[in-house]
């Protein structure tokens, strides 16, 4: 899969929205492949790039000025947004689930409902290694700021913000692939 044609079509060649874009899903794809050669794990480089690097597609159709999204819908929407892009581009339903499954920690059913997040009340969450993957390395890294890696408590203060829940799912994924 040529995951940089699909990036092409969203984001227009030297635009500042496709700067941010590159910029955090290229740290996020650096990120991930380090943990999974760091852990031996079993998902290819490739299947772990193109998911990196395609995980936030949606976010070119949601409003969020500060990062230059100009769009009409909700931000935090962008993850099923993106997961309909990709499917109507034919990519692998896997990696369209990493960009559904990867806001916060995850989202639940009960979550979404009893915040009335803008998203169908349905089980949002990772589920195998490489959505595990994905969403555990993009949340070291904004798109907003120096976008420079963030160390692991401010990490964990932003998960704590959303709840306990949140910061718990977190902390699996950081078992999960934490060095010893």
């Amino acid at each position: 899969m040529d995951y940089q044609k699909i990036i092409d079509r969203y984001y227009a060649a030297g635009s500042p929205l496709r700067h941010i874009y590159m910029t955090h899903c290229r740290a996020v794809a650096d990120e991930a492949l380090a943990i999974a050669h760091r852990l031996g794990l079993p998902i290819p480089d490739q299947r772990i790039e193109a998911a990196a690097m395609l995980h936030d597609i949606g976010i070119c159709e949601t409003h969020a000025p500060s990062i230059e999204c100009r769009g009409a819908q909700p931000y935090i929407a962008h993850g099923l947004i993106g997961r309909e892009m990709l499917l109507k581009e034919g990519v692998d339903p896997e990696i369209a689930d990493v960009a559904a499954l990867h806001t916060g920690s995850g989202l639940t059913a009960r979550e979404i409902a009893d915040q009335k997040l803008p998203l169908p009340a349905i089980d949002l969450c990772p589920v195998t290694l490489l959505q595990k993957l994905i969403c555990y390395a993009d949340k070291f890294y904004s798109k907003s700021g120096s976008m420079q890696r963030k160390s692991i408590e401010k990490v964990r203060a932003q998960m704590a913000a959303f709840g306990p829940a949140s910061l718990a799912r977190f902390e699996a994924l950081h078992s999960l692939f934490s060095p010893a």
